[in-house]
């Protein structure tokens, strides 16, 4: 009866550590957005795998697994509502690559492991597209990779294996940058996105209640960072103009629809120009976070009629924007009567005492109105915090006579109800106030933390003017930042209080290092491409140029390597030369040897089959073993070379 052997398919066992960490790899990262039962479920499924493998145990039954699948799907569908979109799609492709090990039998499964790993690597740019995130995801594919040298091609040293990955990568590397700067470019993504692919992105809201704002400015992550073509203006210069809201229900601030369908505004610079050029990070709404007030604006986009600067569509992707900028200016000095009407409206009943202090003011020029309520909130007992206490029905009654604390949404919207009562137009605008300049690259960094609100009132013959109360409470706030103007103990993020020079500098290197990647890798769109190409001495490149230039220069990289990579035919040494010829001379006169057959066995078969080589084949043998595995030198190896010169003449048949 024959031995059972094993499938040719059959999976190796000391190739099931190599596959494991590569599903680890691939799907550990995303347990940081995973809801915790999943992560839970992914760990669990790893570690069984792990220990049936350590202690070779047979796999679970299928009817188990398909048990596990049924009820993760359905886990899944019932914390999303969905299996459709970006974060259940992923949950189900980690879901996959946990159950799957416990299932891989044979090599064809430890492929589909492998190929999985590789699509699931693709999906982590959805949640960060950083640097860590991309050295993350190299380490990841070398791992896969040499996950599939160890399948393929048996037990090696780890070393090995490592190196082999490498290399593999490493000739990969001409076609990468090939491919990086001749692929033509599209504008836009290369397919759809899930309706929730953009729901993690942070930035202003289109409506403003008390908190929204200091709950955005606990976060240090960059809003936008801007490259001025000549100086940096003062900080106090620096209003980077985000959304406008004039409808006011008593507790929210909201855009008003009609406002924003209007004729184009009118805007008379009365001072220098600034040009720059920003970078804003994707917030999924139009918003170019302009410097107050743009006059001219980059294709594709808008001023609409309340001084906002706007894109065709939500910017979900970060995006490079020109513009040109006027501080000192006046703005729709004519203003309709709609948009006047809208800027006095506020809601009946509320906040009686607002109202009474306003109305012994409208006996007043605008300006003294504004004066009288900045006056307030300068010498009065005004704080300024990200902690203010709740707020009831009447809540700029309760912030001006009572609570007296409050951060800028605050102050903002307290003035303009003041100024609304009083019979002056107002609004509240809210973007980003401020920025510091990297050294290191030069760029000014605004961040999320220097999310603020101000207020803007209407007067005859001047137009919208910007007035910001927190700088009557908080002076140090617009002069120096946030930081500045609150008191210790309120919560900012640690980047914004960095003391030590060290840190600071770090952080500016870091953040430096980041913009050069958001700049020349994940922005490389086809205006950068354009801009590179010029530089090479490309003038307006097609697409279909840019297409043959692609190909012929992959096809001359794939040669290059192909010739790198043939295997090259190490010389033989004298010994192995002399019994080579030796043999060979053998085989014109029948005898052939086999690869397999070493010399001394080799020698007797030709005793058996040629008697009269016999003696000399012995000699020629026994040179040669001595040679190669003992400690004879020159002397012996001419001895060999004679024997070869010692055969008889080979006998060819006549036909």
């Amino acid at each position: 009866m024959k031995r059972s052997q094993q499938p040719v398919d059959a999976l190796e066992h000391g190739a099931v550590p190599w596959l494991l960490a590569g599903a680890l790899a691939t799907a550990g990262p995303h347990a940081s957005h995973l809801p915790a039962w999943l992560s839970l479920l992914v760990a669990g499924a790893m570690i069984w795998r792990a220990g049936l493998w350590w202690q070779h145990r047979p796999l679970p039954a299928r009817w188990l697994l398909g048990l596990l699948v049924i009820g993760g799907v359905a886990a899944i569908a019932w914390q999303f509502h969905s299996l459709l979109g970006k974060d259940a799609g992923v949950a189900m492709l980690v879901l996959l690559m946990a159950l799957k090990p416990l299932e891989m039998r044979s090599r064809r499964d430890a492929q589909v492991i492998v190929m999985l790993g590789f699509f699931l690597l693709l999906t982590h740019y959805f949640y960060s597209q950083s640097i860590p995130t991309g050295l993350w995801l190299l380490a990841a594919m070398t791992l896969l990779t040499g996950a599939l040298i160890r399948l393929h091609g048996g037990a090696q040293p780890v070393t090995t294996i490592a190196r082999q990955a490498a290399l593999l990568l490493l000739q990969a590397l001409p076609f990468l940058l090939i491919l990086y700067l001749l692929f033509p470019r599209v504008s836009g993504p290369l397919w759809g996105l899930p309706q929730d692919a953009y729901s993690g992105l942070s930035g202003l809201s289109e409506q403003m209640s008390p908190g929204s704002i200091s709950n955005l400015i606990q976060s240090g992550a960059i809003a936008l960072r801007s490259r001025f073509a000549g100086e940096v203006p003062e900080k106090a210069d620096l209003y980077w103009r985000g959304p406008v809201f004039d409808a006011y229900d008593g507790s929210t601030w909201r855009a008003a629809a009609a406002q924003r369908a209007g004729p184009a505004p009118v805007i008379e610079a009365r001072g220098p120009l600034q040009a720059y050029t920003n970078l804003v990070e994707a917030h999924n709404q139009r918003w170019l976070l302009a410097l107050d007030v743009p006059t001219s604006l980059p294709p594709d986009s808008s001023l609409a009629p309340t001084l906002e600067a706007l894109a065709r569509e939500p910017l979900r992707v970060r995006a490079r924007f020109s513009l040109v900028s006027a501080l000192d200016y006046r703005a729709n000095r004519v203003e309709a009567a709609a948009t006047l009407t809208q800027a006095l409206s506020l809601p009946a009943q509320l906040n009686p005492r607002a109202r009474a202090l306003a109305g012994e003011w409208r006996s007043r020029t605008p300006e003294k109105i504004a004066e009288a309520a900045l006056a307030m909130f300068r010498t009065e007992d005004f704080h300024y915090t990200l902690r203010p206490p709740l707020l009831g029905r009447d809540a700029v009654d309760e912030f001006l006579f009572t609570s007296r604390r409050g951060f800028c949404e605050h102050y903002a919207s307290a003035f303009v109800f003041l100024m609304r009562a009083a019979g002056v137009p107002a609004r509240v605008v809210a973007g980003y106030q401020g920025g510091e300049v990297n050294p290191v690259d030069g760029y000014l960094t605004v961040r999320q933390s220097d999310a603020h609100a101000w207020a803007e009132i209407w007067l005859a013959g001047e137009g919208w003017v910007r007035i910001d109360p927190t700088a009557a409470v908080a002076p140090s706030r617009i002069e120096q930042g946030i930081a500045a103007a609150l008191p210790e103990g309120e919560p900012l993020p640690a980047i914004i209080r960095l003391d030590a020079d060290w840190l600071r500098q770090l952080r500016n290197r870091w953040e430096a290092a980041n913009n050069s990647w958001n700049q020349w890798v994940l922005g490389y769109n086809p205006q950068r491409q354009r801009e590179v190409l010029s530089r090479l001495g490309w003038r307006d490149p097609d697409w279909q140029s840019m297409t043959a230039t692609l190909a012929a220069l992959c096809g001359l990289a794939l040669l290059i390597v192909t010739l790198w990579t043939l295997p090259r035919r190490r010389p033989a040494d004298p010994v192995q030369r002399a019994w080579q010829k030796y043999c060979a001379q053998l085989a014109q006169r029948g005898v052939r040897r086999a690869e397999w057959e070493g010399p001394l066995d080799f020698a007797q078969r030709v005793a058996r089959e040629r008697p009269d080589l016999a003696a000399l084949t012995s000699e020629a043998a026994g040179y040669y073993a001595e040679l190669r595995y003992g400690r004879s030198g020159e002397g012996q190896l001419r001895l060999l070379q004679g024997c070869v010169r010692r055969l008889p003449p080979s006998r060819r048949r006549r036909i």
